[in-house]
């Protein structure tokens, strides 16, 4: 479960979206929640790595290996 305390203009927008569509505001919350995750973690993975590298504690692929490496060197 999850409580979200959301400021008052944001609010309003949510019930009106809800009222207009038939929807909840629940579903809505999910919806935005949804969108949004694989971004973020995408971020997050991304600092991880990029701090791997500075530290040493890993190396990166040059493209054209990558790309042969998927049959993409075509």
């Amino acid at each position: 479960m999850l409580v979200l305390q959301l400021p008052p203009d944001i609010e309003a927008r949510l019930i009106e979206l809800s009222r207009r569509t038939g929807r909840s505001k629940s579903f809505y919350a999910r919806q935005a929640i949804l969108a949004h995750l694989d971004d973020l973690e995408d971020v997050y993975l991304s600092e991880k790595r990029l701090e791997e590298l500075r530290q040493g504690e890993s190396d990166t692929v040059p493209l054209a290996e990558l790309l042969a490496r998927h049959g993409l060197d075509n």
